[in-house]
Parts: structure tokens; sequence; C-alpha cells
């Protein structure tokens, strides 16, 4: 990430080294020469994350961590210094220090110091976007890998052009969120977004749901019902889990997409609709066809376009958009304030393998803020599986 580092140092070779140093890694710096001048730094808000030395001409350094932690916006401080000691590190760190170093800086040392403080820096920045967010879909999170937004630039144009989408990926990664990204990105979001499950109704009930059926078309079909296509009609039919549909029904279906029409169970005319029928699954469909249990046909008719949902194990630069994301949304659901996540417990759900996907991850965080009494999740308040995995990869 674009980031600015501010070396607050008296001595300016010191500061020329670290400043050539940060700047080949993309980084840009800011000097300091005194505490006035970092602190006034601070004030202004131009720093990310702070290389503090410790013995300066005007002050001792780590009193501006208390300084520092009152501003809206505080960075991360990382001490230096040529004195350092335990007790002065523990010091440092029980008041709000992000890590400690001593002189001589081991450059491999600090890339990795840095790269945890900018973790803090980039949780804050989402949180505080998150925040003031006033857009349309602020509900709506996936995170900024560039896997993520490619995929929701194909689901932008299918959404626009309001074609059949295929949805896949694992359990929990999100494709009934995605469905519904593409239902209020097209020209069919102010009407009807219908919902079926189609492995939790039972085969021989799936056809009257979508289909609908006519008085007397079987027994105890005392009335006309209208089926679900119907009630999507100039809207969106989303069809999860469409691998467990029955042949039978795939063929009917098949009929819908190609004909945007059908017929009742037990009706003899075609009722016209325009809908745009969205379908996911968890199971590789290519398989299923292998094996006779899916029409391929079918298939391709359903993946005009194909979006494919990494599992979150895939794309982890994305963990703490989306924490952020769920922190901020428990907040105003939960009446909490909590503004923040440890370097640690950032680490542990980095480490983390995530076998629920975002469903787990949004979980996690909800357990998480209901046992924390502190402004920052820490690692006690995360789950214990969580915990443990992070612990066995230490």
């Amino acid at each position: 990430m674009s980031a600015t580092i501010l070396v607050v140092d008296d001595e300016e070779n010191a500061r020329l080294i670290l400043t050539r140093f940060l700047t080949s890694k993309g980084y840009d710096v800011l000097g300091a020469a005194t505490l006035a001048e970092a602190r006034a730094c601070l004030q202004r808000g131009e720093a990310d994350v702070v290389l503090l030395d410790v013995q300066l001409p005007d002050g001792y350094g780590p009193s501006l961590l208390e300084e520092s932690a009152r501003l809206e916006a505080h960075p991360p401080i990382i001490l230096v210094t040529a004195y350092g000691d335990i007790d002065m590190a523990v010091d440092a760190m029980k008041n709000g220090a992000h890590d400690f170093l001593q002189k001589p800086i081991q450059l491999t040392r600090l890339e990795e110091s840095l790269t945890r403080a900018l973790e803090v820096v980039t949780m804050r920045r989402e949180l505080a976007h998150l925040r003031n967010a006033q857009r349309r879909g602020q509900d709506f999170v996936t995170g900024s890998s560039t896997t993520m937004k490619t995929l929701l630039d194909q689901a932008g144009r299918a959404a626009r052009a309001s074609v059949s989408v295929l949805i896949t990926g694992e359990t929990g990664t999100g494709k009934e969120v995605l469905a519904h990204f593409i239902h209020d990105g097209g020209p069919r979001a102010e009407k009807p977004f219908i919902a079926v499950n189609c492995a939790a109704i039972q085969p021989t009930m799936l056809e009257s749901e979508l289909f609908g059926y006519e008085a007397g078309a079987f027994t105890g079909a005392d009335k006309r019902k209208t089926g679900l296509l119907e009630v999507a009609d100039g809207g969106i039919l989303f069809l999860d889990e469409i691998a467990s549909m029955p042949l039978d029904i795939q063929a009917k279906l098949l009929r819908v997409l190609e004909e945007r029409a059908f017929r009742r169970v037990g009706g003899t005319h075609m009722i016209k609709v325009d809908v745009q029928v969205l379908a996911a699954s968890n199971r590789p469909l290519a398989h299923l066809i292998a094996e006779g249990l899916f029409r391929e046909d079918l298939y391709y008719r359903l993946k005009v376009v194909d979006v494919h949902i990494p599992p979150l194990r895939e794309r982890k630069t994305d963990i703490l958009e989306l924490a952020g994301f769920f922190v901020r949304q428990n907040n105003a659901r939960m009446g909490f304030n909590i503004q923040d996540i440890t370097p640690r417990a950032v680490e542990m759900l980095h480490a983390y393998n995530w076998p629920g996907n975002v469903r787990e991850l949004r979980n996690a965080m909800e357990r998480a803020m209901l046992f924390c009494d502190d402004p920052a999740i820490d690692v006690p308040h995360l789950p214990a599986d969580i915990q443990k995995w992070g612990d066995s990869t230490n």
C-alpha cells in the first residue's frame, strides 16, 4: 500500500540511511530531528507510521505515545533506540508502541515491523471509510483484491445486460450476496428478487413451487397456485444449489430460458415471463455432467456469464477490509463502539485457513465483539479455533 513514514531522529546520517532504504521500498518519507517537529507533523496528519528515536534533543521520544493516542489519526509508532532495554520495551508496548527496535537497525526486521504496522493502518482506513460511507450498496463489501475487482466488473456487466449468470464457489463465500449485488446494479433493481434453495425443497415439490399449478392438477390441488417464476416476472430468480435440481425439472427450466415461457403443472397454455435467472452451486457442475446428473445444455445456457468466487484462504488480502466492514456493521446493529483490531489479532486472522469462508469471518467478528470490552479486538476475543490455528503456525 502507499504509505508515508515519519523518521524521527536527531542524527542526520541515520535519517538519511533510513530515508534511502524506505524510499527504495516505495514509501514516502518525512524527517524530523526533534520532538517538536514530529509533534507538528502528527498534528497535521501527515504520517501513516512513525519511526521514533527514544533520546531526542528536546525531550523523551516515548512521550509522543500518549499524545498520539489522542489524535483522530493515531499512526502506529515504532520506537528506535541505541539505549534500549527490556524494561523500556515492556513499558513502551504497554503505553501503545507498535514495536521496539534497537540500533543498529536490522533492515529485514524493520520491514517486518512496517508490514505489521501498515496492516493496522489499512484496518483503520477501512473502518473510517465504512463509518463515513453514504453510497448505495454500503452493506456489501467483497474485498479490493484484483480477483474481486475483476469479479465485480463481470457481475456488473451481467447485471446491466440482464443475462443469465452462474455463480460458483464454496459454502460461505457469498454467492447469494453477489446475486443481490447483480440485482441492485441492474435495470431490474426495483423489481422482485426471488431466491429459491433447490436443496431445501423436496424434489416432488420443487416443480410446483417454480411453475405453479392449476386447480385439479393433482390430489390436493383445490385451487390455482402461482409459481415463483410468475412472482419474479420482470425481476430476478435466484436458484441456489442448482446442482440439487432433478433432471426433469432441469429440462423445463431450460425451456423457460430459451422460450421465456412455461406451463403451470396441469396447465395447457403458455405463460410469458421476463425473468433474469441467476444460479449458484458449491459443487462442480462439470463433474455432475460427466456423471449424468446435470444437463450439459442447461449448464451452458446458465453460464452466459460464469462468476467464480474464490475461497477466503485464496484472497487473504481482503480479510482486513471484510473484518472492518463487519465491525462497522455490528457496531451499528449491536450498539458497540469498537474501533480497532490489535496487530496480533490481525496476524491470527491472516494465519487461519477459514474453511467457512466469509460467513465464518462474519460470525467470528460478531463473537469477538460480543466478548470485547476494550476499544480494540484482541487475541483472547477471537474464537478458540482461530487462536489454536494461529498458535500452531508459530
